[in-house]
Order: structure tokens, then sequence, then C-alpha cells
């Protein structure tokens, strides 16, 4: 019997196929019913995703709780929907609100490029492109591998259509040097900072006021660059509808001691909590 993962290959074929070849109709309505299908198949993953809401916004009754787990997992469905349509009858552009633009043209302003820190959650596939857009500039996100390598390949293809330009750990190490000099060409690299790859250093962090630990490579990414870090999160708010929230732009000096490099991953741990808060449902993190 094939994986039922939410990130495994056999569901996430099954939601290409129909993203790409059903009725625009289903793009629109069906994920919704197909993610809360997902949630009650996937008990490890559901569990996961009731303790990050529980991290979040704290223990509620078990209407809500049930409620806000399934609204996670449709969120999920919809996001994923609607990128794996792209390149097909059914594509469509996002409408996306950019909240903080000063950020990023503060950022801008430096032309050393931009390192931006994100997360999983909702849309980022979808308006990565669009920020890349709007700075005139080439965005190379940087994914941690995924178990399933034919998931891996599908999403991939999709992301490739919408004009993301995809590096997976792994493949090119954090601190390579076709990263350090997309930077110094003024471009912009996305790192996603809420888990931590195999094998990778890490740095302690506080989020939801529990310990948590962040990849240290981006802060040191940032530091032999001189690229500002800018926080920015994404949540999906409707069909084809997100808001994408960018925080003021951290600078960590090419000097920077340990402690500085922790404060700056503690700054953007303190934007992901105040985010998350805004908007629990839109943290897509599936795996311990």
């Amino acid at each position: 019997m094939p994986s039922l993962a939410v990130d495994g290959h056999f569901l996430r074929s099954l939601a290409a196929m129909g993203a790409q070849r059903l009725p625009p109709w289903w793009v629109r309505y069906t994920p919704a019913v197909i993610g809360a299908m997902a949630a009650a198949l996937v008990p490890t993953q559901r569990r996961r995703v009731l303790r990050n809401l529980r991290q979040i916004q704290g223990e509620y009754g078990p209407l809500r709780e049930a409620r806000d787990v399934t609204h996670t997992f449709a969120s999920y469905a919809g996001c994923l929907a609607e990128i794996l349509a792209t390149g097909s009858k059914n594509a469509g552009a996002p409408d996306v609100v950019l909240v903080g633009r000063k950020h990023l043209d503060f950022a801008a302003a430096k032309k050393k490029g931009i390192l931006v820190a994100t997360i999983h959650s909702g849309g980022w596939e979808l308006v990565g492109p669009l920020l890349a857009s709007y700075r005139k500039s080439e965005l190379v996100m940087v994914m941690e591998g995924e178990r399933d390598e034919k998931a891996r390949e599908l999403q991939d293809d999709a992301r490739r259509k919408s004009g993301l330009s995809v590096a997976h750990v792994g493949d090119d190490p954090l601190s390579s040097l076709p990263l350090l000099r997309h930077l110094r060409d003024g471009n912009t690299v996305a790192l996603q900072v809420d888990r931590v790859p195999e094998g990778m250093r890490s740095v302690p962090v506080t989020m939801f006021g529990r310990p948590f630990r962040m990849p240290v490579g981006p802060f040191r990414l940032a530091q032999v660059s001189g690229a500002p870090v800018v926080p920015i999160f994404s949540a999906r708010r409707g069909y084809r509808k997100y808001v994408v929230q960018a925080s003021q732009a951290i600078e960590i000096e090419r000097r920077a001691d340990d402690a500085a490099v922790a404060r700056a991953a503690q700054t953007v741990a303190d934007a992901i909590t105040v985010f998350l808060r805004e908007h629990p449902t839109q943290w897509f993190h599936f795996a311990d």
C-alpha cells in the first residue's frame, strides 16, 4: 500500500493530477475537503500539528483544536493545489498583499543582496517569484531535502515553472561559493529556518517561550556576505490570496562574535513568534 504521508509522492501525485487536469472548480473547492480527509488518515502528522498549535496559542477545547488542525491541513492542501496547477490550464496569478515593504527597500539599498529568513508556511512557493520580480533580481530558495525523492522532483518541477529556483541542502553546502556569489551580485537567497537539517550546526533560540533550534548557516552566510537578513513569512488567506509579512532587516557585522550571531537568530525567532500567533494554522511543520 502506498504511503499516505502528506509529503509523500502518492498523495502529491494525486494532487498534481487534480490540479492540472480536472476543471478549475476542483482547484478552488476540493483542497479543503481533501486536506480534512488527509488529517484523518495521518495520525502521526496530525499529532505534530496539534503540538505546534499548542506551542503557538496554548491549549484550547477539543472542538477548537480539531478545527484548527483541520484548517492547517486544508490550507496546506490549498497551497499545494495552487502551486501544482502552475503551467496547466488551471494556472492563475496569486493576489498578494505585501506588508512591510520598507524593510525590503532598506535591505535593497545596501546593495549587498538580501538573505530572506522564512519558514514552512502558506504559499511561499507562489509568492517567492513575485518578491524576486519586485526587486528585479534572481531569487534562489534553499530547502531541506525531502524524504521522498519522487515527491521532491514533482514539486520542484512546479516550482521551476512558477519561476522559483531551488537548491536543496546536500546539493550544495549552505556556505557554498555559488550562494555567496549570488548575494554579492545583488540577488536574493531565501532559507527556511524552522528546521535544522541532519548534520547541520544550529543555534539555540526561544520561540513561544520554549527552547528551539535554528540552523546557524544562514546567519553565517549573512555575516560573510554582508547581506541583510530580512524575516519574511507568508500566509494563505483564501483561494489564490496571500499576505506576505516582511520584518525589520538585521545586519550582522563581518567580525561579529557568536553572541551577536545568536542575537540575530533570536530576532528572527521573535518575528516568527509574532507572525505565527497571528496565523497559527499556516505553519506546515509536519516533521519532528
